[in-house]
């Protein structure tokens, strides 16, 4: 249905963020809040099938579908980066993987001059969020709207990979979200009873009958309008294709994510003057920071066939799919209630650093990417990513029109920390490989080929260019801080234009040291607090 013609807020974007902000915000009856969604509802009912990643992803009905320029980083490869495009954003077509990331992120945060977002005043917006199954301890919460459940599923080649693992001298970690990040172990997924727990599940659904929250779908924001230094409304595209605009009479709150909030920015004449200008879009405000700082997760996939069925097995024949099914529909148990992965391991790539710059991602299968089918052999992946990667890309716009998707730059691997980096964390991967229990269960190593050597580091920095592919974490574009290049002040607050947040993965500084989600739903919670407090 149509919005309102004006609210008190109006929050851009029902991904992880945006949904938390329209429920906290709509707490308060007197509090009038529309939610604009560019995509439709999520009633696709593979979205609430965990492993239904498989058929959202580069679905063009819920995903974006973005790709990125060609990266010198990655020898000129242009890749793959799904951004959710419904009801619950990403949060809707992602891994459901529960992390966190590392106390050490966020203090590090509050010592650039966030003040506000230390481990410390973290923590408590981590565990309001949070219905852990294995209930509520100094870490843990277990009354909040997200649910966060154990694996439903084992296979034994994670199994083995975890004991291999801790025999290469890896200790055994029960909770990376809890005292401490570094070890092997399991990953805790965003899920109730078999199905995935969204933002939209977790915050939007039990409040969707509130009187004084409207949530409108197929709804592209295409500009933010401004008076003077001052933000009043917002213009959107309607499912038919007509322009309309809603007034703001409080706040304006961005929750499009790392690559539609800065492309709403720009588009409203807010980021960098030349730029804008280069794009044929009049300066409202010079903030030359939008768009800048874009850092990402990538991974390189490693893939050894085994000697043993592997989940490539189980789903390969018809028979088998069926049985899959079934005892999906009667137990909600089973290989549809899998997460991307099932292993991890948070590790340090040299001795003398102070915490892990590497995480695994194992998976019981393996692809070329989801959605493509697994591989017709027996075989499972291991996935490694550098933490904290040092190289910055930007988003760039396309030109004036809001339906041209932006211009993704990501600079890969274009920095020696980073290049080595992915090296060690290889290299590292293909020594667990080598030890019991795992080794025995490895008939050939398949990517990358036996014959690259562990000691030719030029090779397998290029078999990494060749063939690394995000990890989908776009963060870092509306950089939060105090600085020349920062983009909102500590408060999410634009810097120089009143009545207007950024509240999504684009503020981070730094990125986290691990999976976005949690901590995107953590930055709603706390931007809620900082807007009721500012009343």
């Amino acid at each position: 249905m149509d919005a309102k013609q004006d609210a008190d807020f109006v929050v851009v974007g029902a991904g992880s963020a945006g949904c938390v902000v329209a429920n906290r915000l709509s707490a308060d009856p007197k509090t009038r809040v529309v939610l604009l969604e560019a995509g439709p509802a999520d009633t696709n009912p593979w979205i609430h099938i965990p492993v239904g990643y498989f058929k959202t992803m580069h679905n063009p009905k819920v995903d974006w579908c973005y790709k990125t320029e060609p990266d010198p980083g990655l020898n000129g490869r242009s890749i793959d980066w799904p951004r959710g495009k419904v009801l619950g954003g990403s949060s809707s077509l992602n891994g459901l993987l529960y992390v966190r990331g590392q106390p050490e992120d966020y203090d590090r945060w509050r010592q650039m001059g966030n003040t506000g977002w230390g481990w410390d005043e973290v923590l408590p917006l981590f565990k309001r969020a949070e219905n852990n199954e294995r209930g509520a301890d100094a870490f843990h919460g277990d009354d909040g709207p997200l649910a966060v459940s154990n694996m439903r599923i084992q296979r034994p080649i994670c199994d083995a990979w975890v004991a291999a693992a801790q025999a290469a001298g890896y200790p055994f970690n029960p909770d990376y979200n809890g005292a401490e990040q570094e070890g092997v172990g399991y990953f805790q997924l965003t899920t109730r009873n078999g199905r995935r727990c969204s933002a939209a599940v977790a915050y939007l659904k039990p409040v969707r009958s509130r009187e004084n929250l409207q949530i409108v779908t197929n709804a592209q924001v295409t500009k933010v309008n401004m008076q003077g230094k001052r933000a009043v409304s917002v213009s959107y595209t309607d499912k038919s294709g007509a322009v309309q605009t809603i007034t703001a009479q409080r706040e304006i709150v961005l929750c499009g994510g790392a690559i539609n909030s800065p492309q709403v920015l720009m588009l409203s004449g807010i980021g960098d003057g030349e730029q804008l200008k280069a794009n044929g879009i009049e300066t409202a405000h010079h903030l030359p920071g939008v768009g800048k700082n874009m850092q990402d997760h990538l991974q390189a996939r490693l893939v050894y066939k085994c000697n043993e069925p592997t989940l490539n097995d189980e789903v390969r024949s018809l028979y088998n799919q069926a049985r899959i099914a079934l005892k999906y529909a009667l137990f909600r148990a089973g290989p549809m209630t899998m997460a991307a992965s099932l292993a991890t391991g948070f590790m340090k790539t040299r001795p003398d650093l102070a915490s892990p710059d590497i995480q695994f991602h194992v998976q019981p299968w393996s692809a070329d990417s989801p959605g493509e089918g697994v591989h017709p052999f027996s075989a499972f992946t291991m996935s490694v990513c550098q933490l904290r990667p040092e190289s910055r890309g930007e988003i760039q716009l396309s030109g004036p029109d809001p339906k041209a998707y932006p211009k993704i730059v990501p600079r890969y691997l274009s920095t020696e920390t980073d290049c080595r980096t992915i090296v060690d964390g290889i290299n590292i991967a293909r020594g667990i490989a080598q030890h019991a229990p795992l080794s025995s269960k490895i008939a050939k190593e398949f990517r990358p080929k036996p014959d690259l050597a562990i000691e030719d580091y030029d090779g397998t920095l290029d078999w990494a260019r060749n063939n690394s592919v995000s990890i989908y974490h776009p963060t870092g574009t509306c950089k939060m801080g105090t600085g020349k290049d920062a983009v909102t002040d500590p408060a999410l607050k634009v810097h120089g234009v009143e009545g207007l947040r950024v509240a999504d993965c684009s503020i981070m500084p730094e990125i986290v040291s691990g999976n976005t989600n949690a901590p995107a739903i953590m930055i709603g919670e706390k931007v809620s607090d900082l807007i009721r407090e500012s009343a």
